[in-house]
């Protein structure tokens, strides 16, 4: 059950012009048809295609038709860094007018291929550190978006799962070693671990080999509990995290309610389909003629919980009740 939406986003400076316009006052003019790329750095599913269908009707109510004005031309990169180049090359020899780019993985192989055709990323934590901007308030060059996550909800991840369940005296980190965002995760996960008296574990898991004896090895000892942080390689190996976890009965947090959905413990992080709604208000001021380079980055402001109740009898876990009325849904 929903309990409320409190999603929200706000301008890394204050006092950024605002996207949405009333659609009439947008209307387009006669013209070429725009090309808008888009790009996902998982495969081809049904939450990649709710994302896409966002940032449709973000665009929508910002007054572009689509099929008229506009079209959509769609590459699924996946967590694979050389296929994510080929694909991304195949799409920017369609000499798109601006590219969406949803994750790390797309982002970076969009930011080896174009220095020239403007990029709007979503789900990229850092885009600094990444590369990818110079600073949030000013990105400096062809890329500019939407950044859900700062490192220190990794102490946060940690506060959560200790409350579901206070058995968990050994916590694990799951990340990808590839990706520069575990490292920024770490730094605040351990020093909440060691406020917390939990002993941190960092696990590496580049691939579902290193997934599955990471997994085993963590719960080979009782008080176990999983982080999982955001990164591609979560949403391709997502089915295969959650059924280890539930195997194990190691109880785990994610960092989006797809995880919850799909039999994970609890999840606590952004609404990614607003996020992508929201990417709309970049692709459409940058078809208009604005420079991403002028664009700040913007941040998430507010995050979701999501509790799977059926998820917490099976592990033996019994949630807080004050955990519970906090929750934005429980699923049942």
């Amino acid at each position: 059950m929903k309990r409320r939406d409190f999603i929200g986003y706000a301008g890394a400076l204050v006092g950024a012009a605002p996207f949405a316009a009333p659609p009439a006052a947008r209307a387009q003019q006669p013209g070429r048809q725009k090309v808008i790329g888009v790009t996902f750095s998982s495969a081809d599913n049904t939450e990649s295609r709710q994302r896409a269908e966002a940032f449709r009707n973000g665009l929508k109510a910002l007054g572009w038709n689509e099929g008229k004005e506009y079209r959509l031309e769609f590459r699924s990169l996946g967590n694979d860094s050389e296929k994510a180049k080929t694909l991304g090359a195949e799409l920017i020899a369609l000499s798109p007018d601006v590219i969406l780019s949803s994750g790390t993985v797309a982002t970076t192989a969009m930011r080896s291929l174009t220095r020239d055709i403007p990029v709007v990323f979503v789900n990229v934590t850092d885009p600094v550190a990444g590369g990818f901007v110079a600073s949030l308030a000013h990105p400096g060059g062809n890329m500019t978006g939407l950044t859900p996550f700062d490192y220190p909800i990794a102490a946060k991840w940690l506060q959560l799962i200790r409350e579901i369940d206070p058995r968990v005296t050994r916590a694990a980190l799951m990340g990808d070693p590839n990706n520069h965002n575990f490292k920024g995760f770490w730094s605040p996960f351990a020093e909440e671990a060691k406020r917390l008296s939990i002993e941190p574990i960092q696990l590496a898991a580049p691939d579902a080999g290193e997934i599955e004896r990471g997994v085993a090895g963590l719960a080979a000892t009782p008080g176990a509990g999983l982080i999982v942080s955001a990164a591609a390689f979560s949403l391709v190996h997502r089915k295969l995290i959650v059924d280890l976890a539930a195997q194990h009965k190691v109880p785990a947090i994610y960092w989006s309610r797809f995880f919850a959905q799909a039999g994970g413990l609890m999840a606590y992080g952004p609404d990614t389909m607003e996020l992508h709604r929201q990417a709309a208000g970049f692709v459409d001021r940058i078809l208009r003629g604005e420079k991403p380079e002028a664009l700040p980055v913007e941040r998430a402001i507010a995050y979701e919980l999501v509790v799977n109740a059926r998820t917490a009898r099976a592990l033996g876990v019994d949630p807080p009740a004050a955990l519970m009325a906090r929750a934005e849904e429980v699923i049942e």
